[in-house]
C-alpha cells in the first residue's frame, strides 16, 4: 500500500517513495521542496520536490551521432524542413547520401507529465511513449486507463468498473428495436447516463458533490454491496479538474460516453494539391473519447492497407499522401470507428502544370499558300493558349491574315507572305504552371536552295507521316493527304537478313497470300507485325522501308502491345487455332539493336492482357494485367520483373474479364465481363488502382469500354441497344454519366480524334462490324453523323484472331486522316470534314494497320 501520497491528479495517485526512486534512476538530484498549484491546465494538490538535472542533458546539447549530420539552419537549404517524421521520430541528414531521413528520437526533453501506454507501462511523458513505439517498431499510444497508476490500491480499476456497471444496471432500460449498432448503443448509454446524473444531482444544479453521492449511497444501500469501491470514488477517479464536484461532461467521461461533433460547414472539405507534392487530410470530427479515425476511398477502408503512398499515422487522425499523382484525386471520407453515420467528405483535386506539344516544328511554304501551326497542351485545370511571333504578342483579331481556331489550338495563316517568316511560340498557362514550344515558318520560293527549304522539302518526301497497311498482297505504305502509295512491299519480296520470302506459300494453301494479325509502331523506328500461321513476327525498318528481321515466337502469335515506358513488346500466342497452349512473351529493348529476342514469361492459360496507355501527362506505367482462361480474376504484373504483384479476385461478381480500359484521372479500371448470352450482358466492373480493390458495378453499363487519350471520356457502345454511353471524369475525380448518343452501327472498333473546333475536346469515330456505316460523334456537342456505303467489312469468321473485324486507325494527335478497310479495299477518311477522302483498291483484308509519324 502507498504510505504517503505525493501526487493527486485526476484519478491518479503516485507514492512518494516510488516517485523518488524513479527520479533517482533518471539521474536527478534533490534541490528544494516547492508546492505546485497548476500544471498543464489541470489543478494539482501535492508537494513536489524540485530536482536539478545533472546527468541527463537535453537533446540539443548532445553531440550528433556518427551516422547523422545535423540539419542545416538555412531553411531554404534544409531538406528536413519539408520532411514530416511523425511523433517519436526526428529528421536527420545522412552523411552517406546527404538525404533527409527519419530516425527514432535519441532522447526526449526531460519533463514529468505521467501517462500510461497501451502496453500497460508507465511513462514519464508523451514523448517517451512515441519514442519507445519507434524503437520497438510497434504501435503504442496513450490510453485513458489508470491501471498503471493505481496498482496496489483496494479500489482497483476493475473494482471501479464493477461499481459503474452496477450503477448502469440500476437504470431503467430502453426497449431495443431493430438492428443495433455501436452508435445506437452509445446513444442509449448516453440516455442512461443522463438519467442517472439527474437522479444523483439532488439539487439540480448540474454538479455532483460528495454529499449528494453519499446520500444516494445510503438511500440505495450501496455500502452493503461487496464492492471495494464506493460512490466517493467517482470523485476520486474522475474529478479531472479537482474542483470537488463532477460536471455532466466529467460524468460522461467516467462512463465512457463518446460525444462526437462535426461543424456543418466542415462536412465537405475541398483540397487542391499540385502533382508531385504531398497532401495531408485532417478529419474535423471532434469530441470526448473520440475513437480512432477510419478513412475510406470508394468505400474501401485505407487504414489497414499497406499502401506505399498513403499512410494513417493515427495520432491526430490525419491521412498523409506522399507524392500525389492524378490517380489520388477523388473523394475521401473519415469517421470515428463505430460511428459511420457521422462522417466528413474530403474532395481532393490534383492540379497538373501544362505539358505542350507543337506541330510542325519547322515548315517551309511558298508565298500565297495557306499554313497551319498546331499546338496541344494537357494540364489540370485546362491550360489557356496564346501565341507570340518572334517574342511579340500576335493580334489575330485585328488581322485578316491570321486566325486562331479551337481556342488557339491552331494558328491559321490564309495566304502566307514573306514577312510571315518567323518563330511562333505557343504558350500554355494554368494555375500551377507554364509551358511553351516553338513552331518555325519559312516563306520562300521553292526554287531557292536555302537550308530551311531543302530540309523541309526532304522531310515532306520522307518516310514519316504514313499509314502502313498489311494485307493479302503484302505491305502498303500510304501517304493519306494525297492518297498516294509511296511503297508497296510485295508478298514475294525477300527479307534482308534471311533472304526468305516475306509471305512464303504454305502447304496446301492456294493461292499464296499474307496472313497478319497485329502490328505495333516502335518509336517511329520499327514496326513489329505478327504472322500467326508462320509462328513468327517480322521487323520492318521504317527508314529503309524493308523487312529486316524475322523474330521467333511460340506458335500462333496473335496480339502485340508496345510498353513505351520500358521499350518492350508483349506478345500473346495461342499455341494453335483452338488456343490450347497460350503463352505470353516479352521482347525487351525493342527499339535498339539489330537482333531482337523474346523472353517467355511463366504465365500459362493466358486469355488476354492489358497495358495502360501513356499520354503527355502520364509518361510511365508500372504494371500490366493478365486474364487467365475462365478465371474470375485479373493478375497485376510488374512490367520490369514480369512477376505477379497480386491477384484481384472478381469471384464475388461472377466476372470473367475479357476487356479492360483505364483512366489516370482518379485511377479507375473498367472491366468488361464475359457475356453468357446475347440477351443479358453483365455490367462492367470498376477497380480502384490506388487500393486495387473492386468498387463494384459501373452503373448498369455493359460492353467494351474505350477511354480517350487524356483520360477524361469513357465511351461504351451498348451491345443491347443502339447507344453510345458517354461518361466523364471531372478534375475532382468524380465519375459521372455524361450523355447517351444514338449510334445506328453495331460497333466493331472505336477511336478518338481531337476536336478541330474546341481545345481539350474529342470526337469519336466508330466502325460497324456487320454493315457499311461509319459513325462520327462529337463528345462536346453530342452531334452525330453517319457515313454510309463504305462497302462491306470482312466477315467476322474471316478474322479469327480476336479484336475488331473492321479496325479504324487515326493519324495521331494533330492528324485529320483515318483509315478503315473493307473486305476488298481501303478507305481514307477526312476527320476534319467528316467525309470519305479516297478509296484505295486492291488492298484485300487490310485489317492490320499502324500510323507512323509525328502528327
Amino acid at each position: 500500500m502507498c504510505q504517503e501520497v505525493l501526487i493527486r491528479t485526476p484519478g491518479c495517485l503516485i507514492c512518494r517513495d516510488a516517485f523518488f526512486s524513479f527520479l533517482k534512476k533518471k539521474g536527478f538530484s534533490l534541490l528544494a521542496p516547492i508546492t505546485v498549484i497548476r500544471t498543464g491546465g489541470v489543478w494539482l494538490e501535492f508537494t513536489l520536490f524540485l530536482f536539478l538535472v545533472h546527468t541527463v542533458r537535453p537533446t540539443f546539447l548532445n553531440k550528433p551521432s556518427s551516422f547523422a549530420i545535423p540539419a542545416l539552419s538555412d531553411q531554404d537549404e534544409d531538406p528536413c524542413r519539408r520532411t514530416y517524421c511523425g511523433r517519436g521520430r526526428q529528421c536527420v541528414l545522412m552523411a552517406e547520401t546527404g538525404r533527409a531521413e527519419c530516425v527514432c528520437q535519441e532522447k526526449c526533453r526531460p519533463s514529468f507529465v505521467p501517462v500510461c501506454g497501451s502496453d500497460g507501462r508507465f511513462y514519464e511523458n508523451h514523448c517517451e511513449v512515441y519514442r519507445t513505439a519507434c524503437l520497438e517498431r510497434r504501435r503504442i499510444y496513450v490510453v485513458h486507463s489508470k491501471d498503471c497508476f493505481f496498482k496496489g490500491n483496494a479500489c482497483t480499476m476493475s473494482e471501479y468498473n464493477r461499481l459503474k456497471n452496477m450503477l448502469l444496471d440500476m437504470q431503467p432500460k430502453v426497449l431495443k428495436t431493430g438492428e443495433q449498432s455501436q452508435q445506437r448503443d452509445m446513444e442509449e448509454k448516453r440516455a442512461l447516463v443522463d438519467t442517472m446524473f439527474k437522479y444523483l444531482d439532488v439539487n439540480q444544479d448540474g454538479r455532483l458533490v460528495s454529499d449528494e453521492l453519499e446520500k444516494i449511497s445510503m438511500k440505495e444501500h450501496l455500502e452493503d454491496s461487496l464492492l471495494e469501491c464506493t460512490m466517493q470514488d467517482l470523485l476520486r477517479y474522475d474529478d479531472y479538474n479537482n474542483d470537488g464536484h463532477l460536471s455532466l461532461h466529467e460524468f460522461y467521461t467516467a462512463f465512457q460516453v463518446v460525444q462526437l461533433s462535426l461543424a456543418e460547414d466542415q462536412r465537405i472539405s475541398v483540397s487542391t494539391v499540385t502533382v508531385g507534392l504531398s497532401a495531408v487530410l485532417t478529419c474535423a470530427i471532434q469530441g470526448t473519447l473520440r475513437p480512432p479515425i477510419i478513412w475510406k476511398r470508394n468505400s474501401i477502408i485505407l487504414n489497414f492497407l499497406d499502401l506505399e503512398d498513403i499512410n494513417d499515422f493515427g495520432d491526430d487522425g490525419s491521412l498523409y499522401i506522399t507524392k500525389v499523382t492524378t490517380i489520388h484525386m477523388g473523394n475521401y471520407s473519415c469517421h470515428a470507428y463505430g460511428y459511420e453515420d457521422l462522417y466528413q467528405t474530403h474532395v481532393l483535386q490534383v492540379n497538373v502544370p501544362p505539358v505542350i506539344l507543337v506541330y510542325p516544328e519547322t515548315q517551309a511554304q511558298e508565298p500565297g499558300v495557306s499554313a497551319s501551326l498546331h499546338c496541344h497542351a494537357d494540364g489540370i485545370p485546362n491550360p489557356k493558349l496564346l501565341w507570340l511571333k518572334n517574342g511579340m504578342d500576335l493580334q489575330p483579331r485585328s488581322s485578316k491574315q491570321l486566325s486562331l481556331i479551337a481556342n488557339g489550338s491552331e494558328l491559321f495563316i490564309g495566304s502566307v507572305r514573306y514577312e510571315d517568316t518567323g518563330a511562333y511560340t505557343c504558350i500554355a498557362k494554368n494555375e500551377v504552371g507554364v509551358d511553351e514550344d516553338i513552331s518555325s515558318l519559312f516563306v520562300e520560293d521553292s526554287a531557292k536552295k536555302t537550308l530551311a527549304n531543302i530540309l523541309w522539302r526532304e522531310e515532306g518526301l520522307s518516310v514519316g507521316n504514313m499509314f502502313y497497311v498489311f494485307s493479302d498482297e503484302g505491305i502498303t505504305v500510304l501517304q493519306p493527304s494525297e492518297c498516294e502509295i509511296r511503297r508497296h512491299m510485295k508478298r514475294t519480296e525477300r527479307i534482308v537478313a534471311t533472304y526468305e520470302e516475306m509471305c512464303p506459300k504454305g502447304e496446301g494453301v492456294s493461292p499464296q497470300h499474307c496472313v497478319w494479325s497485329s502490328a505495333v509502331n516502335i518509336r517511329d523506328k520499327y514496326i513489329y507485325v505478327t504472322q500467326p500461321l508462320q509462328s513468327r513476327l517480322l521487323v520492318v525498318d521504317i527508314q529503309a522501308q524493308k523487312v529486316v528481321q524475322v523474330g521467333g515466337a511460340d506458335p500462333f502469335p496473335v496480339k502485340m502491345l508496345y510498353d513505351k515506358s520500358h521499350d518492350q513488346v508483349w506478345v500473346l500466342t495461342w499455341g494453335d487455332m483452338d488456343r490450347t497452349h497460350p503463352t505470353l512473351q516479352v521482347i525487351p529493348q525493342a527499339s535498339v539493336g539489330e537482333v531482337h529476342h523474346a523472353i517467355r514469361t511463366t504465365f500459362q492459360r493466358v486469355n488476354d492482357f492489358f497495358i495502360p496507355p501513356t499520354n503527355l501527362i502520364i509518361t510511365h506505367v508500372r504494371f500490366a494485367f493478365v486474364f487467365l482462361k475462365n478465371e474470375p480474376a485479373i493478375h497485376k504484373i510488374d512490367l520490369e520483373t514480369f512477376h505477379r504483384v497480386k491477384t484481384i479476385s472478381l469471384k464475388n461478381y461472377s466476372c470473367i474479364p475479357v476487356n479492360m480500359a483505364y483512366t489516370h484521372l482518379s485511377g479507375f479500371y473498367f472491366i468488361q465481363c464475359q457475356s453468357k448470352s446475347h440477351l443479358q450482358a453483365p455490367s462492367q466492373l470498376l477497380i480502384d488502382s490506388v487500393t486495387d480493390a473492386v468498387i463494384g458495378p459501373n452503373l448498369n453499363i455493359t460492353g467494351q469500354p474505350f477511354v480517350s487519350p487524356d483520360g477524361r471520356y469513357i465511351v461504351t457502345p451498348d451491345p443491347l441497344s443502339s447507344k453510345l454511353i458517354v461518361q466523364t471524369v471531372s478534375f475532382q475525380g468524380e465519375l459521372g454519366l455524361n450523355q447517351e448518343l444514338d449510334q445506328p452501327v453495331a460497333v466493331s472498333d472505336l477511336v478518338f480524334q481531337p476536336s478541330f473546333t474546341e481545345s481539350n475536346q474529342h470526337m469519336v469515330v466508330a466502325t460497324s462490324g456487320s454493315g457499311t456505316d461509319l459513325l462520327f460523334a462529337d463528345l462536346s456537342s453530342g452531334r452525330t453523323e453517319v457515313l454510309r456505303s463504305l462497302k462491306e467489312p470482312l466477315a467476322a469468321q474471316a478474322w479469327p484472331w480476336g479484336g475488331p473485324n473492321r479496325v479504324v486507325v487515326s493519324s495521331g494527335l494533330f492528324g485529320q486522316y483515318l483509315v478503315t478497310p473493307s473486305a476488298e479495299s481501303l478507305f481514307v477518311l477526312n476527320g476534319k470534314q467528316r467525309t470519305p477522302h479516297c478509296e484505295v483498291s486492291d488492298i484485300k483484308r487490310g485489317n492490320t494497320a499502324v500510323w507512323v509519324g509525328e502528327v
